[in-house]
């Protein structure tokens, strides 16, 4: 294989996304792209069997999830323009294989539940500004505002008979709390719940059949934890491992499974296993998996044979669709992963590693720092590539309320397959490790967590078997952000950088971004430009661009309405007020991916990034590797 058959085969490998159960239990949809294009696919269970539904009416991006109608005849969907994700929900009728929007609002709408009368749709929607909730009714065509919010309002859930809706948002003083909140169907009377500590955040997960308790989450004891709440009663009971109400590894709450049981995720060292507990006793019982990420599908809990469907991936394993048997632990494939012309063992393995903080590190523009441990641990992934001596790839993650785990990246085979072995650090502020962790980050973006990112760089650096003089930082979104960071923050330590989509002037993300992300990610975690203008001033890469010293790609999409692609043109306009030059020897590139937005899972985006990615790394740094290649 030549090197543009390898990364288009890559690019190319079959990827499923969004399983989602119907209400029989019986069917499975999903997006699948194996005919090159993603499309819906139904799964019949009882035979094993899985057809392409759709033929084209589907985005190519498969970014939003699906939902079943009550009745099973319909799937819905989200449609938007190119990546924009100024969405629309669309049904895709499964008797006549046809599909029509069902709900056209201005902004951003996202289909969050389908009531069982098969008349009511609950959705969250930017259509006034903020993020609230609204009900469409199917019959009518009629869509009514819910909820009047300063803050977003999301998580939207129907009760069983339709008559009570419960949802999260924020009504006081403390930005970091989070409240669940129950109303009528239509609105009215709402109820602050009051579920856990003031400051803490909670949220609706699902209701029991008999329509007086809840499934929902908090943080009260830093670790996430699961509740059921009885509304008859007004009382919580808590579920955690261990033996006190206070969980001992991260938890969050899935669905009921039946009447006496709930599914929660547990997360331990960067991996994520199913739990289940008993209602009454409290007992839980881990699924017995692989060491990986293990989640349950979306839609009902159980398949019609009692067995719960779940996804199952590893480092070097891709996803695949499971059924796992809760009384003997036996598991049956339903859809296994599609390896192309590779074989699993030219996948690369994760090791999971920790090292201590330097939280009182002093940093200047430049890069230079002192070491100052704090005791406060951060987790990493490496995946080894094998050369000798190795290339680096430093790849902070996005969000930053996100993580890496043990689960296939396919970016991150790419990059081990062109010889670069990958460093993935979970900085503070990353979740998996509770809200204290998460809070570190608050109020200082582009400092400690950069500061990890950077410590890990150098400890990673310092092993024999890692080529110093080749160390790129790759990431996109905050990832992204945290690419600028490093670049002209730390640039002692990088050979090159490529930063994809992401952020470069605070500022103008905060007045520029969707009106969710405004709240609920800049205010949250930095204040407003008003409040805070030094901070958001001095934490912006662009702020630092003159200390720019090694080649940096930058990507962004023309349609990106999270990360607006002005944030790379403010970058890039600044590099050239300095005296920066671009072009393919100069000191930067820049490309602007038309038809996208932000990030994309389409086969013909995802070889058009790996081409430039590949293009850029081979020019600048230089790729060794030749296994793949020559196979």
């Amino acid at each position: 294989m030549t090197e543009t058959d390898v990364l288009e085969a890559l690019a190319s490998l079959p990827t499923m996304a969004h399983a989602t159960l119907s209400p029989a239990g019986d069917r499975v949809a999903f997006y699948y792209d194996v005919s090159g294009r993603n499309e819906l696919h139904v799964l019949d269970v009882a035979s094993g069997e899985h057809e392409q539904v759709s033929d084209g009416e589907v985005p190519r991006n498969a970014r939003w999830g699906l939902h079943w109608s009550a009745d099973g005849e319909q799937v819905y969907f989200h449609l938007d323009d190119d990546g924009d994700e100024q969405n629309d929900v669309w049904a895709f009728d499964l008797g006549s294989g046809t599909a029509e929007p069902v709900v056209e609002l201005d902004g951003q709408t996202a289909l969050s539940d389908v009531g069982d009368d098969s008349e009511t749709l609950l959705l969250g929607s930017t259509r006034d500004g903020q993020m609230n909730v609204y009900s469409h009714d199917l019959p009518s065509g009629e869509t009514t505002k819910l909820t009047e919010y300063e803050r977003a309002a999301a998580g939207a859930i129907l009760s069983p008979d339709g008559d009570r809706i419960a949802y999260t948002t924020n009504e006081s003083e403390d930005f970091d709390n989070q409240d669940v909140y129950v109303v009528d169907a239509d609105g009215s009377n709402p109820r602050n719940l009051h579920v856990g500590e003031d400051g803490a955040e909670s949220g609706p997960a699902d209701w029991h059949d008999d329509g007086t308790r809840l499934l929902l989450s908090d943080n009260s004891e830093d670790l996430g934890r699961c509740g059921v709440y009885d509304l008859a009663a007004d009382e919580v009971t808590w579920y955690a491992d261990g033996d006190g109400p206070a969980p001992t590894a991260e938890e969050s709450p899935v669905r009921f499974l039946d009447e006496d049981r709930f599914l929660a995720l547990r997360v331990r060292d960067a991996a994520v296993v199913p739990v289940v507990y008993d209602l009454d006793t409290g007992e839980d019982e881990e699924f017995d998996v692989p060491e990986g990420v293990t989640t349950s599908v979306s839609g009902e809990g159980l398949l019609d044979d009692g067995r719960v469907p779940i996804t199952l991936t590893t480092p070097d394993r891709r996803p695949e669709l499971q059924a796992y048997d809760l009384e003997t632990g036996a598991t049956e494939t339903l859809v296994d992963a599609e390896y192309g012309p590779f074989d699993r063992e030219d996948f690369a393995d994760a090791e999971y590693f920790t090292f201590e903080s330097h939280d009182g590190a002093e940093q200047s523009s430049a890069g230079s720092q002192t070491e100052s441990g704090d005791g406060t641990e951060i987790g990493a992934l490496l995946y080894d590539s094998g050369e000798r001596p190795s290339p680096l790839v430093v790849n902070p993650h996005g969000g930053p309320r996100a993580a890496d785990y043990k689960s296939f990246g396919l970016y991150t085979q790419f990059l081990v397959s062109r010889g670069y072995s990958v460093l993935q650090v979970n900085y503070r502020g990353s979740t998996g490790h509770g809200k204290a962790f998460v809070d570190m980050l608050k109020m200082d973006w582009g400092g400690g967590e950069q500061r990890d990112i950077a410590q890990a760089t150098e400890l990673v650096s310092d092993y024999d078997w890692v080529d110093d003089d080749r160390v790129v930082v790759f990431g996109g979104s905050y990832g992204g952000y945290s690419a600028y960071c490093q670049m002209t923050m730390f640039p002692d330590l990088y050979d090159a950088g490529i930063a994809w989509i992401g952020l470069t002037d605070l500022e103008d993300m905060y007045e520029n971004t969707m009106p969710h992300f405004r709240t609920e990610l800049m205010e949250k975690y930095l204040g407003t430009p008003e409040e805070h203008p030094d901070l958001y001033r001095e934490r912006s890469p662009v702020e630092h661009a003159e200390n720019l010293s090694a080649p940096l790609l930058m990507v962004h999409g023309v349609n990106d309405r999270r990360v607006p692609v002005s944030q790379a043109r403010i970058f890039r306009d600044r590099l050239d007020e300095l005296g920066f030059e671009a072009g393919e020897d100069s000191a930067y590139e820049y490309v602007e991916l038309g038809e996208e937005g932000h990030a994309s899972s389409d086969i013909d985006q995802k070889v058009r990034l790996f081409e430039i990615l590949d293009d850029f790394l081979d020019r600048r740094i230089g790729t060794t590797v030749e296994s793949l290649a020559d196979d």
